[in-house]
Protein backbone atom coordinates (compact mmCIF):
# COMPACT_ATOMS: atom_id res chain seq x y z
CA UNK A 1 0.00 0.00 0.00
CA UNK A 2 3.03 2.34 0.31
CA UNK A 3 3.17 3.00 -3.65
CA UNK A 4 -0.30 4.72 -3.71
CA UNK A 5 -0.34 8.39 -3.30
CA UNK A 6 -1.52 9.81 -0.12
CA UNK A 7 -4.97 11.12 -1.96
CA UNK A 8 -5.77 7.44 -2.72
CA UNK A 9 -5.13 6.80 0.45
CA UNK A 10 -7.45 9.22 1.78
CA UNK A 11 -10.24 8.02 -0.73
CA UNK A 12 -9.67 4.70 0.43
CA UNK A 13 -10.54 5.47 3.95
CA UNK A 14 -13.60 7.57 2.92
CA UNK A 15 -14.23 4.26 1.18
CA UNK A 16 -13.68 2.57 3.89
CA UNK A 17 -16.50 4.73 6.08
CA UNK A 18 -19.00 3.95 3.90
CA UNK A 19 -19.05 7.22 1.79
CA UNK A 20 -20.43 5.45 -1.79
CA UNK A 21 -19.08 8.91 -4.12
CA UNK A 22 -15.10 7.65 -2.69
CA UNK A 23 -16.11 4.00 -3.55
CA UNK A 24 -17.10 4.66 -7.32
CA UNK A 25 -14.24 7.29 -7.95
CA UNK A 26 -11.76 4.65 -6.95
CA UNK A 27 -13.50 2.17 -8.96
CA UNK A 28 -13.44 4.43 -11.70
CA UNK A 29 -10.27 6.33 -12.20
CA UNK A 30 -7.58 3.21 -11.78
CA UNK A 31 -8.17 1.81 -8.24
CA UNK A 32 -10.24 -1.01 -8.40
CA UNK A 33 -8.49 -3.08 -5.84
CA UNK A 34 -9.21 -0.24 -3.47
CA UNK A 35 -12.98 -0.14 -4.14
CA UNK A 36 -13.04 -3.92 -3.52
CA UNK A 37 -11.05 -3.97 -0.48
CA UNK A 38 -13.27 -1.53 1.34
CA UNK A 39 -16.09 -3.85 0.27
CA UNK A 40 -14.64 -6.64 1.33
CA UNK A 41 -13.89 -4.68 4.99
CA UNK A 42 -17.21 -4.26 5.15
CA UNK A 43 -18.08 -8.38 4.50
CA UNK A 44 -18.93 -8.42 0.92
CA UNK A 45 -18.72 -11.90 -0.22
CA UNK A 46 -18.61 -10.44 -3.68
CA UNK A 47 -15.77 -7.76 -3.32
CA UNK A 48 -13.62 -10.76 -1.53
CA UNK A 49 -14.32 -13.38 -4.34
CA UNK A 50 -13.19 -10.56 -6.66
CA UNK A 51 -10.14 -9.69 -4.59
CA UNK A 52 -8.59 -13.17 -5.38
CA UNK A 53 -9.88 -13.69 -8.95
CA UNK A 54 -8.15 -10.32 -9.80
CA UNK A 55 -4.90 -11.23 -8.11
CA UNK A 56 -5.14 -9.87 -5.23
CA UNK A 57 -5.20 -11.94 -2.51
CA UNK A 58 -3.35 -10.17 0.15
CA UNK A 59 -5.59 -7.71 0.14
CA UNK A 60 -8.90 -10.51 0.38
CA UNK A 61 -6.59 -12.25 3.46
CA UNK A 62 -6.52 -8.57 4.51
CA UNK A 63 -9.92 -8.12 4.69
CA UNK A 64 -10.40 -11.47 6.23
CA UNK A 65 -8.20 -10.75 9.23
CA UNK A 66 -9.44 -7.88 10.18
CA UNK A 67 -12.08 -9.78 11.46
CA UNK A 68 -10.06 -12.05 13.50
CA UNK A 69 -9.49 -14.88 11.06
CA UNK A 70 -6.22 -16.43 12.16
CA UNK A 71 -5.95 -18.70 8.69
CA UNK A 72 -5.86 -14.96 6.77
CA UNK A 73 -3.84 -13.44 9.57
CA UNK A 74 -0.54 -16.49 9.33
CA UNK A 75 -0.90 -16.28 5.37
CA UNK A 76 -0.45 -12.51 5.21
CA UNK A 77 2.74 -13.12 7.60
CA UNK A 78 3.88 -16.48 6.03
CA UNK A 79 3.68 -14.51 2.51
CA UNK A 80 5.66 -11.25 4.42
CA UNK A 81 2.97 -8.84 3.93
CA UNK A 82 3.82 -7.20 6.83
CA UNK A 83 2.65 -3.50 6.12
CA UNK A 84 -0.85 -5.38 6.01
CA UNK A 85 -0.23 -6.72 9.24
CA UNK A 86 0.83 -4.23 10.80
CA UNK A 87 -2.64 -2.13 9.64
CA UNK A 88 -4.70 -5.44 10.69
CA UNK A 89 -2.66 -5.02 14.41
CA UNK A 90 -3.25 -1.34 14.50
CA UNK A 91 -7.15 -1.79 13.65
CA UNK A 92 -7.24 -4.00 16.29
CA UNK A 93 -5.74 -1.42 18.59
CA UNK A 94 -2.29 -2.75 19.30
CA UNK A 95 -0.16 0.20 20.17
CA UNK A 96 3.24 -1.48 18.84
CA UNK A 97 1.64 -1.10 15.52
CA UNK A 98 0.42 2.16 15.96
CA UNK A 99 3.78 3.29 17.36
CA UNK A 100 5.26 1.64 14.71
CA UNK A 101 3.55 4.02 12.03
CA UNK A 102 4.28 6.79 13.61
CA UNK A 103 7.79 6.47 14.11
CA UNK A 104 8.10 5.72 10.62
CA UNK A 105 5.84 8.88 9.91
CA UNK A 106 3.21 6.89 8.34
CA UNK A 107 0.64 8.42 10.41
CA UNK A 108 -2.21 7.82 7.88
CA UNK A 109 -2.06 4.08 7.78
CA UNK A 110 -2.97 5.16 11.61
CA UNK A 111 -5.83 7.04 10.51
CA UNK A 112 -6.89 4.09 8.00
CA UNK A 113 -6.48 1.90 10.65
CA UNK A 114 -8.96 3.58 12.76
CA UNK A 115 -11.57 3.55 9.99
CA UNK A 116 -11.57 -0.14 9.31
CA UNK A 117 -11.33 -0.46 13.18
CA UNK A 118 -14.90 1.69 13.28
CA UNK A 119 -16.10 -0.45 10.52
CA UNK A 120 -15.58 -3.38 11.73
CA UNK A 121 -17.30 -2.37 15.45
CA UNK A 122 -20.02 -1.45 13.06
CA UNK A 123 -20.36 -4.55 11.04
CA UNK A 124 -19.65 -6.45 14.88
CA UNK A 125 -22.61 -4.78 16.23
CA UNK A 126 -24.66 -5.29 13.26
CA UNK A 127 -24.41 -8.69 13.47
CA UNK A 128 -25.15 -9.14 17.17
CA UNK A 129 -28.26 -6.67 16.72
CA UNK A 130 -31.31 -8.79 16.79
CA UNK A 131 -33.45 -6.22 15.14
CA UNK A 132 -31.63 -6.67 12.09
CA UNK A 133 -30.52 -10.82 11.96
CA UNK A 134 -32.43 -12.12 9.38
CA UNK A 135 -34.68 -15.61 10.45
Amino acid sequence: MLHYPPKILIAFGEAVDENNKFLYWLMNNGYPELAALANAIHASREALKWLMKNKYPHYGAMSQAIYDDENAYQWLKKHRFELLVRIVDASRGEEQAISWFNEHQLEIFVILAKKISACRQRKIDDMNDYHKMHF
